[in-house]
């Protein structure tokens, strides 16, 4: 497990996305109220970045911008169709205001 401070919270706006990359792997952060998420950025329909989306505070999820494909933001499951599997979903915790992004072994993009 890898441990990354990324930047102070407040470099993210609520309601907002980001990209981000990080041992190689795109992942998008996504800020709700004080809370902030971290999923594989590349919609598993089609290869889009999901930072580009929607964010959709009220479900947790992000929208896809090309075909509307909804990711749940805890966990990158797929929450509407086109797309069917997953994306990666990261450990995330805001720690004396920085963003830490924790990356496990066996989380895999």
């Amino acid at each position: 497990m890898t441990a990354h401070t990324l930047f102070a919270l407040d470099m993210i706006e609520p309601g907002t996305a980001r990209k981000i990359t990080v041992e190689g792997r795109h992942i998008a952060l996504v800020r709700i109220g004080d809370d902030v998420y971290a999923i594989g950025d590349t919609c598993s329909h089609a290869d889009v970045s999901l930072s580009e989306g929607f964010v959709e505070a009220d479900d947790c999820a992000i929208e896809c911008e090309r075909h509307g494909a909804l990711f749940d933001l805890r966990t990158g499951e797929p929450l509407s169709l086109p797309a069917v599997r997953p994306v990666p979903s990261y450990d995330v915790a805001v720690v004396d205001g920085e963003v830490v992004l924790i990356i496990s072994e066996e989380t895999d993009e």
